[in-house]
């Protein structure tokens, strides 16, 4: 059984926000950090590209993705950027490229600025929210592609709005030429993940929410067409293959873009041994229970605030979002009123902010191993007198 640092006094309902890391992981980042202090020269030159190979191959046989394929990044907006750097010769002024309404902000804002670099058009699909099933994505989506799009973003788990997209459809229904980018940020470890059979030209995401790997620790997949003009967003010895101690050019842009504290990635491998050995079901097993508890505590939401299933169950993994009566007066504050309520007079974390603009506002759960029943019976609790509910 995986055990966690987490403070007993407080619920914690926002993993999906930054994650948590078992113990048994992070006492083999302080030992890898204990190496690296004792000798620096010998952790970075000599054991460094070994451990991450290790750490590649492993995550690689998890989400589906040939090794030669697949670099670490420090997060998936990390990787987001180094995607449309490494695409911008191949844009057009005049190309459109495609986001959603629920695209995560930090990459819609990434695409926003690539669209101003080319002179290309950013072009927004309106996904609604609530939605009755998967085909509103992808009618959304696919309803505003044209000969002219040249690319498309799509959040395989959405971050405001907390469901599953369709991305499969929606890939396999556009031209082959249309280059699509997956920000997979939530899926590794929520669901099951088959990089290579998604037909993208990129997949990135990150190890330290579902996956539960130590801050820092994300994954960029690039098909083989792609990988010769792949560079990381920042440019560093391998751009004239100045970094030896990598495979292939396509690694070297990526495996070493300066001094940093490598011990996240190189964790990544205990990671998805730790949490896989949570449950005599391995990995499969925790999925399902996340995605039964995160119903059920939907499921109380639902009935507390007296409103219809924003999106089916079948759309969910591990996380869930709900609306929440409007805020009732503007606030200047960067956190909604209603999470800072729930956290200073009810110790629970979990993540209150305006969608689709502010008043509305969605209130977003996530459930993972450390979380029971209780936590949300506590969640209504509290919603109940803070909202005046009933």
């Amino acid at each position: 059984m995986a055990t966690w640092n987490l403070d007993p006094a407080v619920i914690h309902l926002n993993h999906g926000s930054f994650g948590a890391t078992p113990v048994e992981v992070l006492a083999l980042q302080s030992e890898l950090r204990a190496q690296m202090e004792s000798n620096p020269v010998r952790f970075m030159l000599r054991q460094y590209q070994p451990a991450l190979e290790t750490c590649r191959s492993e995550l690689a046989g998890f989400v589906g993705a040939d090794p030669d394929g697949l670099v670490f990044v420090p997060n998936a907006t990390y990787g987001v950027n180094s995607v449309l750097r490494s695409v911008e010769d191949r844009l057009r002024p005049g190309d459109e490229l495609v986001v959603t309404s629920q695209t995560y902000n930090a990459c819609r804002n990434a695409v926003t600025a690539t669209a101003a670099r080319t002179g290309c058009s950013l072009v927004v699909a309106d996904v609604p929210f609530p939605l009755s099933g998967p085909a509103d994505v992808t009618e959304a989506v696919l309803g505003v592609v044209t000969p002219r799009t040249a690319l498309v973003l799509l959040d395989h788990v959405t971050s405001p709005t907390a469901v599953i997209n369709p991305i499969e459809e929606i890939i396999a229904a556009l031209d082959p030429s249309v280059m699509v980018l997956v920000d997979g940020a939530h899926a590794p470890g929520m669901i099951d993940v088959d990089v290579a059979a998604l037909g993208a030209a990129f997949y990135t995401a990150n190890c330290h929410k579902w996956l539960c790997s130590p801050k820092g620790a994300a994954f960029l997949w690039v098909a083989e067409p792609y990988r010769d003009s792949a560079v990381a967003a920042s440019v560093s010895h391998g751009y004239n293959d100045g970094w030896p101690g990598s495979g292939s050019r396509f690694h070297a842009q990526f495996d070493w873009t300066g001094t940093d504290d490598a011990t996240a990635r190189l964790c990544v491998a205990r990671s998805l041994a730790v949490i896989g050995q949570h449950r005599s079901g391995g990995w499969a097993a925790v999925q399902a229970a996340n995605h039964e508890l995160v119903c059920a505590g939907r499921d109380l939401l639902i009935a507390a605030l007296s409103i219809d299933a924003p999106a089916p169950a079948e759309m969910l993994g591990s996380i869930a979002a709900v609306p929440v009566p409007p805020e009732p007066q503007p606030s200047e504050s960067i956190f909604d009123p209603l999470t800072t309520a729930l956290h200073e007079r009810w110790s629970i974390e979990v993540p209150v902010f305006a969608w689709p603009q502010s008043p509305q506002r969605l209130l977003r759960i996530s459930a993972q191993q450390y979380n029971r029943l209780d936590d949300y019976h506590r969640l209504v609790d509290a919603l109940t007198e803070e909202l005046a509910l009933g």
